[in-house]
């Protein structure tokens, strides 16, 4: 699919999400796959601030990225926490070691194999929710256009998400940003469940649980939950299947 149509049928999907019982998880995944699947970026990955002011790890495209995600919020260091903190995007930032501003968080994200880091603000009208977070495997510069795009995506989820909020009241969405976190649990222990069934790794795993997904226009919370609680055999899961491009 051409990236224009992608990127339109990504604004629709995340559009189509915004049901009264819908999935800030599903939502934040939904970003995460297209950024990968739109621009230049090896992996995507997003971060809320929770109601006690706290950034927590929401969503992302790979295992490896999650990794990450979770390291920046135990060391307190790393592209999310300065785009959040500051509201400032962060572009074209080259990983090195030893690295001055995240003298910590660089050398992890080098191991992980990138090089790397664009992070955007997810903001509207001077507040900030969360920030996108975006990794390379190479030091090459995203050009305006990707960044415009990514930009644009989750400037799209913020609205939703906000919106969302409006209609709900602010403790509704409390309630539901938290629901989203003890989601994460489920989907972890139903990546755990499936690395042993087929004997794969972790990121194998969560790709079989988001293509299976994708596939039946389930959640993806919605899945991990079946997988945990015996009503979809680990053997009924779909094969993985490469993402279009």
């Amino acid at each position: 699919m051409a990236r224009e149509s992608l990127v339109v049928a990504t604004l629709v999907e995340l559009a189509d999400n915004l049901v009264d019982n819908y999935d800030v998880i599903d939502i934040l995944t939904l970003l995460s796959n297209r950024c990968v699947d739109t621009i230049d970026v090896t992996s995507a990955g997003v971060m809320l601030c929770l109601p006690g002011g706290e950034l927590q790890f929401v969503a992302s495209s790979s295992e490896s990225m999650e990794v990450l995600e979770l390291f920046q919020i135990q060391a307190n260091e790393g592209p999310c926490v300065d785009c959040y903190t500051g509201g400032v995007a962060i572009v074209n930032h080259e990983l090195v070691d030893p690295d001055v501003r995240w003298p910590h968080f660089s050398p992890r994200a080098i191991e992980q194999g990138f090089h790397s880091v664009h992070c955007l603000p997810m903001r509207l009208r001077g507040r900030t929710i969360g920030a996108l977070n975006l990794f390379r495997a190479d030091v090459g510069l995203l050009t305006t256009d990707d960044i415009m795009i990514a930009q644009g995506l989750a400037d799209v989820a913020t609205i939703a998400i906000l919106q969302h909020q409006s209609v709900l009241g602010a403790r509704l969405l409390n309630d539901q940003l938290s629901f989203a976190l003890n989601s994460r649990i489920v989907i972890e222990q139903a990546k755990g469940m499936i690395a042993q069934f087929y004997g794969g790794g972790m990121e194998e795993s969560f790709s079989r649980l988001r293509n299976h997904a994708r596939n039946h226009n389930v959640k993806l919370t919605e899945v991990a939950t079946n997988l945990v609680e015996g009503t979809l055999p680990l053997a009924g899961l779909d094969t993985v299947r490469e993402p279009h491009r």
